[in-house]
């Protein structure tokens, strides 16, 4: 039986996929539930398991725009999986091992140099260099030609190897090769949403200083015991989605979103948090993080962040999101003007942690400082709003225990 394997549907508004890269070779035989593919949409790049088992015959090539519903490969069922495959190829392998080891025992019989021969070795022809000055010329990456010798007959010397200066654009014995490869439709995706959102909105970013000493006496102080309580460690997401959430009960314009002449203001919190997948930035969604506790974040973060590496992550859990945080700070990042999200009308920039000199009660102190940053669309939030918003999220942060956890530390931690 011939078994015609169709694109599924990855996700709502989704039309067509491209097939990324097959993971099988036409006419393998395949396991069911084997994956045999990976398909690119403009949201996520999947994986396509195998509906049964047999052997495959591919109908489209890597690269290829496939409609939803659309025939991909066909899979006969009726085939026998192939038997004895790896000992034949073990004998093949043994084989051709055999001559190669023939051939190598061989040895060409040399002639016998003449007098004249070993006399042309110890001449060296104009402009050649001598053993001291071509290793000189090769650690400077010079060819010969570039260099005039002051030697007999030309040859080039020690010295003159050393005192020889490269010129400028001289090419150097490394290659300069190029490569040119098709974008993903992913990342083709991101880079339209990404213009879009520079060209469709009014948007500007305020900028302010975190001073991060509670979060880190408080994480040091009781981090070995969430963990050991909770099996997920206490980072540094849950403190800023929930300084968030807060700030967006105080702000409520900047959870909205403009649509033509409306402008939408949601109820709840839908936290989209920016991770570095393998296939390029992927938008995963904490849903209701209005009632997520410190436990509640960071697990969801962690398993997000998991399924994200494993390219395991669905349409579902990207789609949506009322306000995005994203942290340049896991690779150095000590300021950035992060770009919204569309439809989103807002994004929170999270960067390095270095310590630094700030005032304290009138004196100078060195203390570990985040620089934040916040994106918005200033059609529909104005400067107020805008660094109102982010002095919240810095006096939740510097004021963790009284802000985020009610005076109640163990309970807000679940210990």
């Amino acid at each position: 039986m011939a078994l015609e394997m169709k694109v599924p549907s990855p996700g709502e508004s989704i039309t067509e996929v491209e097939i990324a890269s097959w993971l099988v070779k036409d006419g393998d035989y395949v396991e069911k539930d084997q994956p045999i593919a990976e398909v690119d949409s403009d949201k996520a790049t999947l994986e396509l398991p195998a509906e049964a088992s047999g052997i495959i015959t591919l109908k489209a090539e890597e690269g290829d725009v496939v409609a939803v519903g659309d025939v991909v490969c066909i899979i006969d069922t009726d085939a026998k999986k192939p038997s004895g495959s790896d000992d034949s190829t073990k004998k093949t392998e043994k084989k051709e091992e055999a001559p190669k080891k023939a051939e190598a025992k061989k040895e060409t019989p040399s002639k016998p140099s003449t007098p004249n021969q070993e006399q042309d070795k110890k001449t060296y022809a104009t402009g050649s260099p001598s053993p001291a000055a071509k290793k000189i010329l090769d650690e400077k990456r010079m060819a010969t030609k570039d260099v005039k010798g002051s030697g007999r007959d030309g040859r080039i010397t020690k010295d003159d190897a050393a005192n020889a200066t490269p010129s400028m654009g001289t090419p150097g014995t490394s290659g300069r090769g190029s490569e040119r490869k098709k974008l993903s439709m992913l990342r083709r995706k991101v880079a339209e949403r990404l213009v879009s959102a520079k060209n469709e909105t009014a948007m500007l970013t305020t900028f302010n200083e975190v001073d991060m000493t509670a979060i880190f006496e408080l994480r040091n102080q009781f981090k070995e015991q969430f963990k050991e309580k909770h099996g997920v460690g206490l980072g540094f997401m849950s403190f800023f989605t929930l300084a968030v959430v807060r700030a967006l009960e105080l702000y409520p314009d900047v959870n909205s979103m403009i649509d033509g002449d409306y402008m939408i203001t949601y109820d709840f919190k839908d936290i989209s948090i920016a991770v570095s997948g393998p296939k390029g930035l992927m938008v995963p969604v904490i849903r209701n993080a209005e009632n997520l506790s410190f436990r509640g974040v960071e697990d969801e973060v962690k398993r997000l962040a998991i399924r994200a590496r494993d390219g395991q992550i669905t349409v579902d859990e990207m789609t949506g999101g009322t306000f995005t945080i994203s942290n340049g700070g896991v690779f150095g990042s000590m300021l950035s003007t992060p770009i919204i999200n569309p439809p989103q009308s807002a994004i929170l920039g999270m960067h390095n942690i270095v310590e630094r000199a700030i005032v304290r009660d009138g004196g100078i102190v060195v203390a570990p400082v985040m620089y934040v940053a916040l994106s918005y669309d200033h059609r529909i939030i104005d400067g107020r709003e805008s660094v109102g918003f982010l002095v919240a999220i810095k006096e939740a942060l510097e004021s963790p225990e009284e802000l985020l956890m009610d005076n109640d530390i163990k309970r807000a931690l679940e210990l």
